[in-house]
């Protein structure tokens, strides 16, 4: 009984504490959004959009965090995601407001300091002593998010065609096939060619954001077959392992 309390107890409050820095951090999404507004040539559509987009992410915190994070701490590694998060929201609230110069140089800003950020909180992380499997998570899910708001905007710019939109839409079939599939749903080992793979991908959209055609397509088009290739490697992966296990 003591220690089923005391879970709940440190549930408790570790949910309280997600709950602040999550409120703080929209806070601040909002002042920097109606920031850009004033600054950007954007609709009076770009605030609500960055900020709806945030509160999706920060209700994926909040759902996910007491169940994946065994600690009290809410942890630095985990606020520098969150800043990452709300990075991705501003960069997300561009979509539909156009393909200008100014929109793509802002988005290059926000985009580029994810990225930088995504370089940092790992190791933040393992040097806390604060590393969970929910800031793992956490980390991998707001990369998938900023992949998929960079390849819109790259579309909406007009930099490229359509297919562009695989490397955002890549992630999302996955786990859909997890649904489908349960040798799908198996936990793969952790690999430094599916972590280059996603950093390549997000660095090389920021890159082809700021280029002119035909370097920007090219840019995005190496980019995204190496993340196929890594998709690829992964799935094989999956369906070796699952007939291995055969009787």
């Amino acid at each position: 009984m003591k220690i089923e309390r005391a879970a709940s107890d440190r549930r408790a409050v570790l949910l309280r504490r997600g709950v602040l820095a999550v409120g703080a951090t929209l806070a601040l999404v909002a002042l920097a959004a109606a920031a850009a507004t004033r600054a950007l040539p954007v609709g009076p559509g770009y605030a609500p959009k960055a900020v709806g987009a945030f509160m999706l992410m920060g209700m994926f915190v909040l759902v996910h965090l007491t169940a994946q994070h065994p600690f009290e701490r809410f942890g630095p590694a985990n606020a520098i995601t969150l800043l990452r998060a709300a990075l991705t929201a501003l960069t997300a609230g561009l979509v539909g407001e156009g393909g200008g110069a100014e929109i793509a140089a802002f988005a290059a800003v926000t985009g580029g300091a994810a990225v930088a950020l995504d370089f940092v909180d790992g190791r933040v992380a393992r040097a806390s002593g604060l590393a969970s499997p929910f800031g793992a998570r956490f980390d991998m899910e707001t990369d998938a998010a900023l992949v998929l708001v960079l390849a819109v905007l790259m579309w909406q710019s007009g930099k490229t065609g359509p297919w562009v939109l695989i490397a955002g839409l890549l992630r999302y079939v996955f786990v859909l096939a997890g649904a489908a599939l349960p040798w799908m749903r198996r936990a793969l080992p952790p690999s430094a060619r599916r972590r280059t793979a996603a950093a390549v991908q997000m660095v090389a959209l920021i890159v082809a954001l700021a280029a002119a055609p035909p370097v920007s397509a090219a840019v995005a088009g190496v980019a995204l077959a190496l993340l196929c290739y890594s998709f690829t490697a992964d799935t094989l992966w999956l369906h070796r392992h699952s007939v291995e296990e055969l009787p």
